[in-house]
């Protein structure tokens, strides 16, 4: 009886033991990922928390700490970049107001000074202030309009469209512009109707926006056209020119925020460096996309995809 006592005894301190042991081994193992969760957030560094272990438990909760490292440091990068971003937004918008107004400023600054000039002078001069005061406005108007895009201030209603009119009516909107560059218009709008699911007030945006992009910056290929074409699933509208095109490497960096291709087009005709990033958004916005092709000098396509709808 004291044998069986005794290993009784003997067999429920090594129970003990062992618990013990493994308490201190949790214990210790808690510590260091309390310790080294601190020390990574603190130091703001890439490390993450390893520990060899055979606690399912703690196994589970330091996979489950890494993959939140990881969201936390993706969030981190993303932030910085959205923040260098916008420093060089404000920045560029900054310069891209400054060099209108002080046209304006100098122009009035002219006529304050200048009482004498004669009437065709003075109607030169106000003319110039009037294309200069367009300018500006249409800048505050682009940074406002991504702004409220990219916060989701601005929700649009998708509705059935029918896609000829709105792409007969884009292309007709700048006949007089697309005549006094002296270009040719290649118009393949069928007349059979196609419809798609988008909202005409964003559609227009994103058309004008394209005409004006290939007017802007293709002019010198003395063509510009329009395609809307389709399949079972889907619309796509192709606005093309041939102008001097964008090389491959700027492919995708021409729809980011103040991206102005210098070194693909003529610096003396970049704008705000907004149009094409609001295009894109906007297109989301509609649930489609925008693909580019371009072959400079032969023929550069910017190709919005909608779906199609067949009801």
């Amino acid at each position: 009886m004291t044998i069986l006592f005794i290993s009784i005894i003997l067999i429920l301190s090594i129970i003990i033991m062992i618990q013990y042991i493994s308490s201190k081994r949790r214990t210790d193992d808690l510590k260091y990922c309390y310790n080294k969760l601190i020390s990574i957030v603190e130091n703001k560094s890439s490390e993450k928390l390893l520990r060899v272990t055979d606690d399912v438990n703690l196994q589970s909760l330091l996979t489950a700490m890494n993959l939140l490292l990881d969201a936390n440091q993706e969030l981190t990068a993303q932030f910085t970049r959205t923040e260098m971003v916008m420093r060089r937004m404000l920045a560029n918008m900054s310069h891209d107001l400054k060099t209108p107004l002080t046209v304006v400023l100098g122009t009035i600054e002219m006529i304050l000074h200048e009482p004498n000039l004669d009437k065709e002078e003075q109607e030169r001069l106000l003319k110039m202030l009037h294309q200069k005061a367009q300018e500006i406005v249409k800048m505050i108007h682009n940074f406002f309009d991504l702004a409220k895009l990219e916060s989701d201030d601005q929700d649009f209603v998708i509705t059935r469209v029918n896609m000829n009119g709105v792409c007969k009516n884009s292309i007709l909107s700048f006949y007089d512009v697309i005549q006094s560059h002296h270009l040719q218009p290649t118009i393949e709008i069928s007349e059979t109707p196609i419809y798609a699911y988008a909202n005409e007030e964003a559609l227009e945006r994103i058309l004008n926006n394209l005409m004006d992009n290939a007017i802007r910056y293709g002019a010198d290929g003395k063509v510009i056209g329009i395609k809307l074409r389709s399949d079972e699933a889907y619309v796509y509208i192709d606005v093309w020119d041939q102008g001097k095109g964008i090389h491959e490497q700027h492919h995708d960096l021409v729809f980011e925020r103040m991206y102005t291709l210098e070194d693909s087009r003529n610096r003396s005709f970049q704008g705000s460096g907004l149009g094409l990033t609001i295009t894109k958004r906007l297109v989301e916005q509609l649930g489609g996309q925008i693909h580019l092709r371009s072959i400079p000098f032969k023929k550069t396509t910017f190709t919005v995809q909608l779906q199609r709808a067949t009801y």
